[in-house]
């Protein structure tokens, strides 16, 4: 029972790590399961330790973390990441969290393709007020730190599963409090 918690806390936190940068999670994980037991991915998901998703998924995070970084390019690759994102945090979520007899896998990639789909759209909310503004200088400082983010996250969800919950908890309170507030202070203006 306490394994299958910490499995489905480990899931939720890389499945949110996702919604920053759709690759990191999905690497580090690849690279953690295949060279560690830190990480047990059972079938069909032990398919990421293969050496050519390892190698596609190190190229597609180069592109991310590039094209990331560049204003107006940034929006284009937050779109066409609406599907990449969520669908690594379904990957993700499924994957991590027991699925074979301890979670239905149709409500484990449900669960990991909302996380990281929240987190993709508060990333896209925010994205733009950050190009206007800094007229776009302060967009490869923003993803930097969303990078960071990502991959701190997915470190602890895999080594402190219980703090990375709880961590995730309280920000989407922050982000829901903060969203409130502007939208109240809009109405009074």
């Amino acid at each position: 029972m306490v394994e299958a918690l910490s499995n489905v806390m480990t899931a939720f936190g890389l499945s949110t790590s996702a919604g920053l940068n759709a690759y990191l999670p999905l690497l580090i994980v690849a690279l953690t399961a295949r060279f560690t037991n830190l990480v047990q991915l059972n079938e069909p998901w032990n398919v990421l330790t293969s050496w050519w998703v390892i190698g596609i998924l190190a190229v597609l995070l180069l592109i991310e973390m590039t094209v990331d970084k560049i204003p107006a390019v940034d929006t284009l690759n937050d779109i066409i990441q609406t599907v990449g994102r969520p669908a690594a945090g379904a990957i993700l979520f499924a994957s991590n969290s027991g699925v074979v007899g301890e979670l239905h896998p149709g409500l484990a990639l449900v669960a990991g393709l909302l996380l990281a789909g929240g987190v993709h759209v508060a990333k896209t909310t925010v994205r733009p007020a950050v190009t206007a503004t800094t007229g776009g200088m302060g967009n490869w400082a923003v993803s930097i730190i969303e990078d960071i983010l990502a991959f701190i996250g997915t470190v602890m969800a895999i080594l402190l599963p219980l703090l990375v919950f709880l961590t995730v908890i309280f920000l989407a309170i922050m982000y829901f409090w903060w969203r409130n507030r502007r939208r109240e202070r809009s109405a009074a203006i």
